[in-house]
């Protein structure tokens, strides 16, 4: 029999599965709901944030190579048009990537792996802003 090889981790391995994406989205929507530092961004939520914490944990833990939840739900995630009511700007991109910074922290991921995650996470919330800069 030939030498079979693993396939290598995902992130969403790395994170270390769906309990642990749970843990890290919670942790952010909490942060964002109790620390002023991110009052922008939560304006930006409905006062319920259960759908919103769902949405997150459904899409990325697809983002990060696990089960297609959000796919499975919505067809297609089409993020950037989901996100152009909401305006969009260096300030709200900074906060969430604070916000998510910490949370990944919180959760206890790895620091290589919350290096990695937030490289990427960046471009994404870069990409998101919809207002010119500031």
């Amino acid at each position: 029999m030939p030498d079979q090889q693993a396939a290598p981790a995902t992130p969403f391995d790395l994170v270390g599965g769906e309990r642990r994406v749970r843990e890290f989205i919670d942790r952010f929507y909490d942060l964002m709901d109790s620390d002023p530092a991110y009052a922008g961004i939560r304006s930006l939520h409905p006062p319920d944030l259960g759908a919103s914490r769902d949405k997150l944990f459904w899409y990325m833990c697809g983002y990060l190579g696990g089960p297609q939840h959000y796919v499975e739900r919505f067809v297609h995630a089409i993020l950037r048009a989901r996100q152009l009511p909401f305006s969009i700007g260096i300030s709200e991109r900074d906060q969430w990537m604070g916000c998510m910074k910490r949370a990944m922290e919180s959760a206890g991921l790895a620091p290589e792996l919350r290096a990695a995650l937030g490289a990427a996470f960046l471009q994404t919330a870069d990409w998101m802003r919809n207002r010119p800069e500031e």
